[in-house]
């Protein structure tokens, strides 16, 4: 698996650099701390920042957004009658997940468990149609790269309005027993008029295309509602001249970019896009990461159920390509803070353990996986015939076992204060100042500033052990224990 770091080389050079020199610069009295107003502009500043063109906000939804706006809340079209799409992509919780569980409950009774991690319906703009055929683009080098783009973790929906009618027919999830039974929901439901106003007079004669509708609505209303893409984190505001990270967030920006330490960027691209469009923390490509198998998921305790990805059990037209086994879609690192669960299979429930796997996954392999018969089972969440496809190359996952792993505890909780700055809800308009600037420079969470504050300078970036973090590197620290099915 290779990222698409290539196509962005030039940005992430320029990105590093110039955060290298304002963490060099900081010690001469610069400050770092936030601002609630336009920042002045100073080199470092200027170092960071970028041009960026944020979408216009709408006036009114159209009247089919509007349309999609009730059904996405709409609990009866579902089997059980007490489940809408806001059910699991709630928007107070960035469009995913509202709580802690791993996989969610639905179907007709709701007793159901899910197979997969809900993933946010935020900032799926610019997803790609999927292609098994991605190449660097403007290079006599042109490098494969991969599979990139589609819609879901497989990428098997070529839109959004495919992708809303899956949980719509899921038995796992709103479980309606066929198209006909969703419409038939709307057709007796309080907006049946409002349908019809949009879509035409005669459109429940033709079931399948009411279907169809349907999902056009849902994704109409991702499409124009602001909540669906608001760029109102620190990030943005920084990026915009109206808010500065604090020392430690600066740090984990540098790291992020750094191609020999954290290498986020490399598949999590933090520069602006094409005519200026927001950082999309994504490259829409494809990775196998050996993430460890979940015993909380009830069924995962068959082991003969596997989740491959691109290779199924829910795709279905690339079972055949082995070397694609195992691979799952980048999500966008956008407001990655504000989830409970991490991964397809919400294996994790802590950030900075999410950080540590990264960067510990085959230095210290007995941290993450089960022992069985004195073995540590590596990637034990894929047949043993798929693990070659795990990425070994990609900084930080290119060490191995007994090697000094690419961050240390104190780096990465810098990553982690970084990420948290993703966060939405830290302006109120798209790059705007911070809605509350006397906590602005807490960026949304922890940080240990190291001397930032928001009237004098920063001192250099010492970076003393901080106890709670002391974890990461114990030797006898281990993920919740579960048991141990192994796939088949």
């Amino acid at each position: 698996m290779r990222c698409f770091s290539n196509t962005w080389l030039g940005p992430r050079a320029v990105v590093a650099f110039a955060v290298a020199a304002v963490i060099a610069c900081v010690g001469g009295g610069w400050s770092v701390a936030a601002a609630s107003r336009p920042v002045d502009t100073t080199p470092a500043d200027a170092a960071i920042r970028q041009w960026v063109r944020y979408p216009t906000i709408p006036d009114h939804l159209s009247p089919q957004a509007e349309l999609g706006k009730r059904l996405f809340f709409d609990t009866t079209l579902s089997a059980s009658k007490r489940m809408s799409c806001a059910s699991c992509h709630s928007p107070a919780h960035a469009y995913g997940s509202p709580n802690g569980r791993a996989v969610q409950l639905g179907g007709p009774h709701l007793d159901r468990a899910g197979t997969r991690a809900v993933p946010s319906l935020r900032y799926l703009d610019h997803t790609p149609l999927f292609s098994l055929d991605a190449f660097t683009p403007g290079s006599e080098d042109a490098e494969y790269e991969g599979p990139r783009g589609g819609f879901t973790r497989d990428g098997r929906a070529a839109s959004r309005q495919q992708q809303a009618a899956i949980p719509l027919l899921d038995r796992n999830e709103m479980a309606n027993a066929d198209p006909q039974a969703v419409v038939a929901a709307v057709r007796e439901g309080p907006y049946a008029a409002a349908f019809r106003h949009v879509f035409g007079a005669g459109v429940f004669d033709d079931p399948a295309q009411a279907f169809a509708d349907i999902g056009a609505a849902l994704a109409a209303f991702q499409r124009e509602d602001p909540s669906f893409h608001p760029y109102t984190s620190k990030f943005d505001a920084v990026m915009s001249g109206r808010a500065r990270f604090t020392a430690q967030e600066l740090r984990g920006y540098a790291l992020f970019n750094n191609p020999r330490k954290g290498n986020c960027a490399a598949c999590h691209i933090d520069v602006p896009g094409p005519g200026g469009r927001p950082a999309p923390f994504t490259d829409f490509a494809y990775a196998a990461l050996g993430v460890p198998r979940n015993p909380g998921i009830p069924a995962n305790r068959d082991p003969r159920h596997v989740d491959l990805g691109l290779c199924g059990p829910y795709r279905r037209d690339l079972r055949a390509q082995a070397r694609y086994c195992g691979m799952f879609k980048t999500p966008t690192l956008r407001n990655v803070a504000t989830r409970r669960v991490f991964f397809h299979n919400g294996a994790f429930r802590s950030l900075l353990d999410v950080v540590a796997f990264y960067v510990q996954r085959d230095t210290d392999p007995g941290k993450w996986y089960p022992v069985l018969h004195g073995k540590v089972v590596a990637y034990d969440d894929l047949p043993s015939r798929y693990r070659g496809n795990v990425d070994r190359t990609d900084a930080p996952m290119d060490r191995g076992k007994g090697a000094k792993p690419a961050l240390d505890a104190g780096e990465i909780a810098d990553v982690v204060a970084f990420l948290r700055t993703l966060d939405d809800g830290y302006s109120a308009t798209a790059g705007g100042p911070a809605v509350h600037p006397d906590t602005a420079s807490a960026g949304g969470g922890t940080s240990r500033s190291h001397g930032a504050t928001a009237t004098g300078p920063p001192r250099c970036f010492p970076r003393p052990r901080d106890p709670a973090e002391a974890y990461l590197f114990s030797p006898t620290w281990r993920p919740t224990p579960g048991p141990f099915v192994a796939p088949l």
